[in-house]
């Protein structure tokens, strides 16, 4: 019994497992091919990125395992599986930054990066032979102080970066779009918990550095399943991010298109009665769309809902903001909502996730806060007073 636990919680099996777990994942990374799409650069080269990270990683677990023979072997192999983590944090946050604004992060800061942390890797596993006991603790102090340093600027980019694409996202569908994303912060506040728990790893007894190590192989599981996943579906999200969203320059410019087009200047009156007929024909469009509950539907960008509308997502635009003092967002919030109170009192039988779902909300949570905050209470709550809010006082 104890000869199997002992080969368990090996180092050189828990090793070998990650040279074979990373080495799996890159390669099937780099075979894996990307949809051409117009903006499919941007995974493509995140996909690669990923895999070469992977890969190298097969090459440091390699090296750790090649010296299992020498004295102190855990202490090295510790050392060894700090030189995976730093690399792989600064390759990987780089990826899902990249993935979500590849302008964010400089290609220059980031070879820095790298090349940092290479020097210092080389250093740090030299410096295992060295006889200077202070030497070696100068650079290990160094390389931990740098790690952190690197953990806690790549967290306050990525969560910036986050909040910026959400709204990008919600611009381009006019939705609660955030679930699209939440994985990659999911897998991202993952990543970095399961990054620097190696610094809580390195201060326990030598053992549990096996432990970790297989750990850490899960994790890239974990991390390239989610990856994998997301690339079928890259497309919807690869547009919203790449798609110029409504400004004033934009419109300026289509029109001034148009000017060119017609060959002739377009006085304000002019252009105010061409937005006039422009508004009842998007009028009767909108009559014809509420009638076939086309509001129900979602994954929808604001590019195909004007062309259902037979207009144009600025025109749609100018229409809510002059016309009606809302956004098409909030407007078509409030159909689905009055859809959902009538269909939560008409059908009991029906499930409030169900029902929220049918009427066009893709996230739970989104359709009870937006219930909450224009009809004044949840659903659970519309149903069981059936509909009289005055029985909730």
């Amino acid at each position: 019994m104890s000869g199997l636990v002992n080969l368990v919680f090996n180092i050189e099996l828990s090793l070998i497992v990650g040279i074979v777990t990373s080495l799996i994942l890159g390669l099937l990374l780099l075979l894996i091919k990307v949809p051409q799409t117009e903006y499919s650069g941007k995974i493509a080269r995140t996909k690669n990125t990923i895999a070469i990270c992977f890969l190298i990683c097969t090459v440091l677990f390699f090296i750790a395992l090649r010296y299992s023979g020498i004295p102190d072997y855990d202490k090295f192999s510790s050392m060894m599986l700090f030189v995976v983590t730093n690399f792989a944090s600064a390759v990987l946050s780089y990826s899902l930054i990249n993935l979500l604004d590849e302008s964010y992060i400089e290609n220059d800061k980031f070879y820095l990066n790298v090349g940092l942390i290479v020097v210092l890797s080389i250093l740090w596993i030299k410096s295992f032979w060295w006889e200077e006991k202070w030497a070696r603790f100068t650079v290990i102090a160094v390389c931990i102080t740098l790690f952190i340093i690197q953990c806690v600027i790549h967290i306050v980019m990525f969560n910036r970066v986050y909040k910026a694409s959400v709204k990008q996202l919600e611009l381009y569908y006019d939705e609660e779009e955030d679930q699209k994303i939440r994985w990659i912060r999911f897998c991202y506040v993952i990543m970095m918990l399961t990054q620097m728990f190696i610094l809580v790893y390195m201060t326990l007894p030598s053992g549990f550095m096996k432990v970790y190590a297989m750990f850490y192989s899960l994790f890239m599981l974990y991390f390239s399943a989610n990856f994998i996943s997301f690339l079928g579906s890259h497309k919807l999200l690869l547009d919203a991010f790449a798609y110029k969203t409504l400004s004033g320059q934009d419109l300026l410019q289509k029109r001034a298109d148009y000017r060119r087009r017609i060959g002739r200047k377009v006085t304000p009156n002019t252009e105010e009665d061409m937005n006039e007929t422009e508004f009842k024909k998007l009028e009767r469009s909108l009559d014809r769309w509420m009638d076939q509950k086309k509001y129900r539907e979602y994954d929808k960008s604001k590019e195909e809902i004007a062309q259902e509308l037979h207009t144009t997502k600025e025109t749609l635009h100018i229409y809510f903001t002059t016309k009606l003092g809302m956004d098409f967002k909030t407007w078509r919030t409030e159909l689905r909502i009055n859809d959902a109170k009538k269909m939560l009192l008409d059908n009991k039988e029906l499930s409030i996730n169900i029902v929220g779902e049918m009427c066009g909300f893709s996230d739970r949570s989104n359709f009870h806060r937006q219930f909450v905050k224009i009809v004044g209470c949840s659903p659970k709550q519309w149903r069981e007073c059936d509909g009289n809010m005055d029985k909730l006082s």
